[in-house]
């Protein structure tokens, strides 16, 4: 950036100070450290150094690490920290603490007081003191402020949107007497709430700064004037921005294009289908596409349907899926139960969630095991006669580990994959230690959790439908993963891959072709945003960024079903689809004539509100109960209560036709759909030339039904899922036609 100004206004320009906010008020705490009792050799603490301290504080207050983790305890200290709420501000602050005792970590207060003290006693500053020892230096000392007012007579700040209240404070502390501040900042971009930022800095900043100025740069550079026209009546939907008329030069482009899924599985079958005809068509490459998701979960059904179809892709800011540690910690419980001589399975979860095995314990299972040119697991089973030599505390913690595997091993033959696996992640205590805080870190974790389950019963119903009833156990189901636990290991061909990541990773970033798939009420909207119209509208603001992502192609998805929480959950399409003007979007779904059709859902759309419906009749389908949640409630809209509502209902009808734009289109259709037969009589009502709509692959005409009784099976040819053969007494299914 330095080059580049230098560039514009000479090389008088290489002695301006730019940096971070953390960098340069780093440097200006060197030289003043002594006005907050540091010295200026201080040493900065990153996050793992933080993270240590705050660990080792509440092993000497002989706290419970399994409901103060450290993480946790961290992250709230940061946020305090981030609102200028220092520890005796916090102490003396009821609804904080109320809020801390309602988290069961009543704690917090001393935690965070010990924490700063120690910081102080070892010199150190972690991230967030260069921010407020900053603001405080500026607070106490005025001739300190007004040294630094008058040496940085201008300030510019870029992205100021995504400032926090410390760092809009500490600028207004430098500017407040001249007044010569510039920002730049798209508040239609404001998205990282969840870390701290403050939109009201940017929306407010002409209420801060009387002879503010404001220029509008509104002029799009990257996509399509489609794309932007579907962007800006997305985002006019926020009651609180800065009024703007974004426009592109560029061709007129394409509209953007809903594609209407049955389920997850069949989504991510339409969006490869469509990467493949978009790349065959275009002549582009593999890295012209991103699919963007709201949670990181979500990336699963993608890789495995790529990996099947040979789709070269990466993960970009994270880890694929199956390489996340959770995923991996439930998986070497699998491999034990599979096969208790797993050597590299014990060692990774042996202590795991932590039952009092420490290094030291291993060690000694090692050596014992490699003395006697045995495995582990014969150790632990046979620990006398293999000269173990550990006390008898250690020992009856090894005999509670010995037992609970066995008494997964006792049910491995009898068992499928996902009723073992579930017994697996609840009695080892992986499900209470996920769902043991609230943290973003840890929330994102009990979604993998939850997504790794649903691929789970997946697994088995597939396989089931497909009459492989011998082939759900737990070794299959691992058979099938291992494979896709080496997703990147090639590193072959890096350059062109699909790049799958969250919509945070993809701001700043531009694709030729974007996916924004999963748009579903309570998944995008995220379900802990809709009762918060401040959060509401960040959401909004998220899929701006997605859509403005993409240079000529952007296509949203979402599916009527998907498995979530042990059980098929039947969802609305996003809310956010109706703030899209309907003459930029164009809803297609797959007839016989192959024309676009305007009905989202057929006449099983459940409604706009965000309220439950009825579970359809599919044949042979029956809910599964939730393992680690209670039934879902009637949920809360706004200020309303939805209660489960028949969707055919003509009240239901009259409110999505009266909430207008795609919603009303969608509506329109509903009973212009072909009527749908129910399979009450099961196979016996199935005949070659039937068209069904299954539960998860959507439509396909029948092409062959064979068999008798409960070993008839029906080859389907799918619209996007391909050719499958159904054992019909296991597929879930409604003849059309």
């Amino acid at each position: 950036m330095k080059e580049r100004v230098v560039s514009l206004v000479g090389d008088s320009a290489r002695y301006i100070q730019m940096g971070t906010f953390h960098s340069i008020f780093s440097r200006i705490l060197r030289v003043e450290a002594e006005h907050v009792g540091y010295s200026g050799n201080f040493t900065i603490y990153d996050e793992a150094d933080a993270r240590s301290l705050v660990k080792s504080i509440i092993k000497e207050m002989k706290l419970d690490d399994k409901v103060y983790k450290p993480a946790a305890v961290h992250n709230r200290i940061s946020m305090a920290k981030n609102h200028l709420i220092l520890p005796e501000m916090y102490a003396n602050d009821r609804d904080v603490l109320q809020r801390d005792k309602e988290a069961r970590m009543p704690a917090i207060s001393a935690i965070y007081t010990a924490y700063c003290a120690r910081c102080r006693q070892a010199n150190a500053m972690d991230f967030d003191d260069l921010l407020t020892q900053t603001f405080l230096l500026f607070r106490d000392h005025e001739e300190i402020r007004q040294k630094y007012a008058d040496r940085f007579q201008f300030v510019l700040v870029d992205e100021y949107q995504d400032t926090n209240s410390v760092q809009q404070r500490i600028v207004l502390q430098l500017t407040k007497d001249s007044q010569r501040v510039c920002v730049v900042g798209d508040d239609a971009q404001s998205i990282y709430g969840f870390r701290g930022a403050n939109i009201d800095n940017i929306l407010d900043f002409q209420q801060m700064y009387t002879q503010t100025k404001l220029f509008k740069l509104e002029q799009n550079y990257r996509s399509t004037q489609r794309i932007v026209q579907a962007a800006n009546s997305l985002i006019k939907k926020n009651e609180r921005q800065i009024p703007k008329d974004v426009y592109s030069r560029k061709d007129e482009g394409e509209k953007l294009v809903l594609k209407p899924a049955y389920s997850d599985k069949e989504e991510a079958i339409i969006v490869c289908n469509e990467i493949k005809r978009i790349k065959r068509k275009e002549k582009c490459e593999y890295s012209d596409f991103a699919i963007l998701y709201r949670t990181n979960s979500q990336s699963r059904s993608f890789e495995e349907t790529m990996r099947k179809e040979n789709i070269p892709y990466r993960i970009y800011g994270g880890l694929s899926f199956y390489q996340r540690k959770e995923i991996k910690d439930i998986i070497a419980y699998f491999r034990i139960v599979a096969n208790p001589d797993d050597e590299e399975a014990i060692k990774r979860v042996i202590n795991y969630p932590a039952r009092g095995i420490g290094d030291t314990t291993v060690a000694k299972i090692a050596a014992a095991a490699m003395s006697r040119n045995v495995s582990l697991w014969s150790v632990i089973c046979h620990p006398f006669e293999n000269g173990l030599n550990v006390n008898k505390g250690t020992m009856a913690k090894l005999q509670q580990f010995r037992e609970l595997i066995l008494s997964f091993i006792a049910r491995f033959a009898t068992a499928d994959a996902y009723e073992l696996g579930t017994e697996i992640i609840k009695a080892s205590g992986i499900s209470a230690d996920l769902y043991s805080d609230t943290s973003p870190e840890s929330m994102s974790r009990q979604e993998n959790l939850e997504e790794f389950l649903s691929g789970m019963q997946d697994f088995v119903a597939s396989r089931r439908e497909e009459g492989r009833e011998n082939e759900v156990s737990l070794t299959d189901f691992l058979q099938e993963v291992l494979l896709l636990t080496d997703l990147d290991s090639d590193g072959k061909d890096e350059g062109h891959r699909v790049v799958l990541m969250t919509i945070h990773s993809a701001k700043g970033l531009e694709f030729p072709t974007v996916f924004v798939v999963g748009l579903e009420e309570n998944i995008f909207p995220s379900p802990l945003s809709v009762n918060s119209k401040r959060e509401l509208e960040e959401e909004r603001r998220l899929l701006y960024v997605a859509i403005t992502r993409a240079e000529k192609h952007c296509i949203l998805t979402c599916a009527k079903n998907r498995w979530r929480f042990g059980k098929m959950e039947f969802d609305t399409p996003s809310r956010f689809i109706n703030d899209i003007d309907p003459r930029y979007l164009t809803i297609e779904s797959e007839v016989d004539d192959g024309s676009v059709n305007e009905n989202l859902f057929g006449n099983t759309y459940k409604g706009y509100a965000g309220g439950y419906s009825d579970r359809r009749k599919w044949q042979n389908s029956a809910p599964v109960a939730s393992q680690f949640k209670a039934d879902p409630k009637p949920r809360i809209v706004g200020h309303r209560e939805e209660t489960p509502q028949d969707p055919f209902s003509s009240r239901f009808k009259r409110q999505f036709q009266s909430a207008g734009g795609n919603l009303r289109r969608i509506a329109d259709m509903v009973g212009k759909a072909p009527s749908a037969v129910s399979a009450t009589a099961g196979s016996a009502l199935l005949h070659e030339g039937n068209v069904i709509e299954h539960e998860r692959f959507g439509v396909g005409d029948v092409v062959k039904v064979e068999g008798t009784g409960e070993n008839t099976k029906a080859t389907v040819q799918f619209r996007n899922a391909g050719t499958k053969q159904l054992l019909l007494k296991f597929a879930r299914y409604k003849i059309l036609k």
